[in-house]
């Protein structure tokens, strides 16, 4: 199913339907919801919390708990960039710091354009390559600021 970026609860509540019959069905749900709408729209709540007898602070402290989950769209493109140990050891959190300074955003943002989302990751199995990076969710390892440059003109060329 593609992603939509306006809200339909119409659809939301067929995807929750379809989950809300599994065990721990919160998390099923809320991943079906993301990958339909690419985020979590904040009338998403109610709507789980009534389907599966929870509190609203309930589905709220699920979704704010797991870092994974947006509460709004992401650019066309998302950059995840890891900020654990052997990353950090491997100058990621200068190379990090330099590209949001050069995008004019903070971790967790979307540049102007709407383009490129850049989040903060803690570990992505890639040590040994560090400093690393998904794109898209293809893996970089290595990373320098000469590829992040390349990443971001090749978001802003799509």
């Amino acid at each position: 199913m593609p992603k939509l970026t306006h809200w339909d609860s119409k659809l939301a509540n067929e995807v929750i339907a379809a989950h809300t019959s599994l065990d721990g069905a919160a998390l099923p749900i809320l991943h079906a919801l993301q990958d339909a709408f690419g985020y979590i729209h904040e009338e998403a709540v109610p709507l789980i919390a009534q389907a599966l007898n929870l509190s609203r602070a309930e589905v709220h402290g699920i979704v704010t708990f797991y870092h994974d989950f947006r509460r709004s769209p992401a650019g066309h493109h998302v950059l995840k960039l890891c900020r654990a140990e052997a990353c950090q050891s491997m100058n990621g959190a200068r190379i990090a710091s330099d590209l949001l300074a050069a995008l004019g955003i903070s971790w967790g943002e979307t540049t102007s354009d709407g383009h490129l989302t850049v989040e903060g990751v803690y570990c992505l199995g890639l040590c040994a390559c560090a400093p690393s990076a998904l794109f898209d969710g293809r893996p970089i390892g290595r990373i320098r600021s000469e590829k992040l440059i390349d990443v971001v003109q090749q978001a802003r060329a799509q």
